[in-house]
């Protein structure tokens, strides 16, 4: 048996790849104040091209303050991209979050018990893409805003 090979849904994911910076805005919450950081992230690809790793931190008035790894993929099934995503946090992923494209924007979800999150990526050209995060916590009807990101390859 032939072993599968990436396919174009890789390749796409592949624009991640590289060292970027950015800075980021976020929203107070039961996790902190709040305020501006510094976000750094480098993806790399891995196993085969099957996988991209993604090692983040997050840098507020000259200390990190938060980190996080993440494992994007693809569903052979569905097509989708996936995202598994640990951070310093300590909550692990009760289960992928799940995307789509649409051209140059890339909108994962992911509903558990605890809410459903959105993440949103918007590439603007090779070299720049913009980051949200919003939640929609059980009880809510409307999601809001956690935080936005505008990052640069380093």
């Amino acid at each position: 048996m032939d072993m599968p090979k990436p396919g174009p849904e890789h390749a796409k994911l592949q624009r991640f790849v590289g060292s970027w910076i950015g800075d980021e805005t976020l929203a107070a919450s039961p996790w902190g104040p709040g305020g501006e950081a510094t976000g750094r992230s480098h993806v790399r690809v891995a196993l085969d091209g099957m996988s991209m790793l993604n090692d983040y931190e997050e840098e507020k008035d000259g200390k990190i303050v938060f980190r996080g790894h993440g494992v994007f993929g693809v569903d052979p099934q569905s097509g989708e991209a996936l995202w598994w995503w640990f951070d310093s946090m300590g909550i692990p992923p009760l289960q992928p979050s799940r995307g789509k494209w649409d051209g140059d924007t890339l909108v994962f979800t992911n509903t558990s018990e605890r809410g459903t999150g959105r993440y949103t990526y918007r590439f603007d050209g090779r070299d720049r893409y913009h980051f949200r995060i919003e939640n929609k916590f059980p009880g809510q009807a409307e999601f809001s805003e956690f935080m936005h990101g505008d990052y640069r390859r380093a």
